[in-house]
């Protein structure tokens, strides 16, 4: 039976907690660290951990797996906080948007007894806590890896297959710089486009009356946690600021063609929109 140590009983923290005793209970032995004892509660109530407390005192020392599901800023607090309290071979992973500056922070503190494998999962959630946490949330979904060098291979299978257990059906593995650069994209640019979308209503239009689908779907991402999303864009602000302007210069394309009236140009860029979708539903998993 492997024993899972997990760090922050938010949504991320909460979904694995419930995944686990959802894929096949017996198989793993659960616990959860979080700083607030009404969430360990819960998730006491609901089964989901074994045992739980506010700050470690026994929980990491028996733990095989530790997934420490924290904003960016506390993850480094966390482990030099805890540095000696990782058993002998000890696996360590953590759930951020971000991995670069992730890395670079954690990386020169690791103590040498584990082995921190760096991942991703693409499940989030707009809302934030563990009543929002569903078991369900994992299964299809896509996991990115950053490994490193010193990474066993073995413990990188063991990982792995802990990963495919709960559902996640495709694992990626890309460079840090990589795996930032298409986040920008695919991730923070969305959530930036979607913000900038509702903010932008006036509050004369009475928009509720008239919102329709399109409406719905491009601002449901506009449910920010402020603390963790304005954390994640400033770390990563040279690769977004340049995703911002690229998006910028389409807008612009589509602006200049309603300016000039011209037809044709719109279609153009409608035609490609629509290639490149029905090209995204072919290999897109989730769609």
């Amino acid at each position: 039976m492997q024993k899972i140590a997990i760090v922050g009983l938010g949504v991320i923290g909460g979904s694995f907690a419930k995944a686990f005793k959802a894929s096949d209970s017996s198989n793993y032995y659960v616990m959860g660290i979080d700083r607030n004892q009404a969430t360990l509660d819960k998730a006491l109530e609901a089964g989901v951990i074994a045992e739980g407390e506010v700050e470690n005192e026994t929980i990491l020392q028996r733990a095989d797996i530790v997934i420490i599901a924290l904003y960016p800023e506390n993850i480094k607090e966390f482990i030099l906080h805890n540095s000696d309290a990782f058993k002998e071979g000890t696996i360590l992973t953590e759930t951020t948007g971000i991995k670069q500056y992730v890395i670079d922070s954690i990386v020169p503190i690791l103590p040498k007894q584990v082995d921190f494998i760096f991942g991703h999962p693409m499940a989030g959630r707009e809302s934030q806590g563990f009543e929002y946490s569903d078991h369900t949330a994992f299964i299809g979904a896509n996991y990115i890896l950053t490994p490193l060098a010193s990474n066993k291979s073995e413990n990188m299978d063991i990982f792995k297959a802990l990963l495919k257990k709960i559902g996640f059906q495709r694992l990626t593995q890309v460079t840090p710089i990589v795996h930032d650069e298409l986040i920008a994209y695919t991730s923070q640019l969305c959530h930036c486009i979607a913000a900038a979308l509702i903010n932008s209503d006036q509050p004369e239009r009475n928009t509720v009356q008239f919102i329709g689908d399109s409406y719905r779907d491009l601002t449901r991402i506009a449910k920010l946690n402020e603390n963790l999303w304005s954390e994640l864009m400033l770390n990563n602000k040279d690769v977004l600021v340049q995703v911002i302007s690229e998006f910028e210069a389409e807008m612009t394309k589509i602006k200049e063609s309603l300016l000039t009236d011209n037809k044709r140009e719109l279609e153009e860029t409608f035609i490609e929109a629509t290639r490149r979708r029905v090209d995204l539903e072919k290999n897109d998993l989730m769609i």
